[in-house]
């Protein structure tokens, strides 16, 4: 099953880590970029690498490393876990090809937060050690000098668009960086549904629940997911009850709903 939801830790706040692993998110970012300030760098690094030496089963685990830093790529690598890498601001596919080298086949998460990355995102994503990419909305927002909706449902279709060309699961949403705000963050999730994103990551516990429940499918979705895969066992069109007309091109909704459900 495919993740829905994703939490970030600080690296330098290690208190976090096991509360991040029980909080209920499919996946735990440990953050060495963004949430952690320049003096706390290597701290961060050193109890990412501690903690990693004997990680958790239950959940996945990704490391959001800084720009051009390999010397925190080979400490990850080395500690053996079996950890994804988030890699930011990725902007030219050549740049990914010495970042998989270090990352010695880890899996690669492309961070896409400008406009040069955008406009080359399907070769990002194309590109063969990438298994997911992403939005970085607030970089995005200032390189571009808007946050206005219609222009970030513009870059989100954009990096579907891109990750589906390139046989990609959906990007997940964005965090939503308004913590106390649930309602901004049922509403802007809800939208990034309805626009064809898969989950989303978070950056306090609380908001993953509100995520979780806008990207369940309801009964209703589940009985039309049901009716279809069964309508379609043998190929070729069907008729359901309700005298809509299906055909193979829906059966991948169909299946993603049952997947989630």
């Amino acid at each position: 099953m495919s993740p829905l939801t994703a939490l970030y830790v600080p690296g330098d706040r290690p208190e976090r880590f096991e509360k991040a692993v029980a909080s209920g998110a499919d996946v735990v970012i440990l953050d060495l970029e963004d949430a952690v300030p320049d003096r706390s760098k290597a701290d961060a690094l050193a109890n990412v690498v501690e903690w990693l030496a004997s990680p958790p089963a239950e959940v996945s685990i990704q490391v959001r490393v800084n720009e051009r830093a390999a010397h925190e790529i080979r400490a990850v690598r080395a500690t053996g876990a079996a950890v994804g890498l988030r890699i930011p601001k990725v902007e030219d596919p050549r740049r990914l090809d010495a970042v998989a080298v270090l990352a010695g086949g880890l899996p690669l998460t492309a961070l896409i937060e400008s406009a040069r990355g955008i406009e080359a995102a399907a070769a990002i994503a194309a590109h063969p050690a990438v298994h997911e990419v992403a939005l970085g909305e607030a970089d995005l927002a200032s390189d571009l000098g808007s946050a206005d909706p219609l222009v970030r449902d513009q870059l989100r279709v954009r990096l579907l668009v891109a990750a589906r060309a390139a046989g990609l699961p959906a990007p997940m949403l964005s965090a939503y960086p308004a913590i106390g705000d649930l309602d901004g963050l049922r509403a802007d999730t809800e939208r990034g549904r309805a626009l064809g994103l898969r989950g989303r990551v978070a950056v306090h516990p609380k908001q993953l629940a509100v995520i979780k429940e806008v990207f369940a499918p309801d009964e209703e979705e589940r009985a039309w997911a049901r009716e279809v895969v069964d309508a379609l066992e043998g190929g070729g069109v069907a008729t359901l009850a309700d005298g809509q007309m299906v055909d193979p091109a829906m059966l991948g909704r169909a299946r993603r709903l049952l997947e989630h459900g």
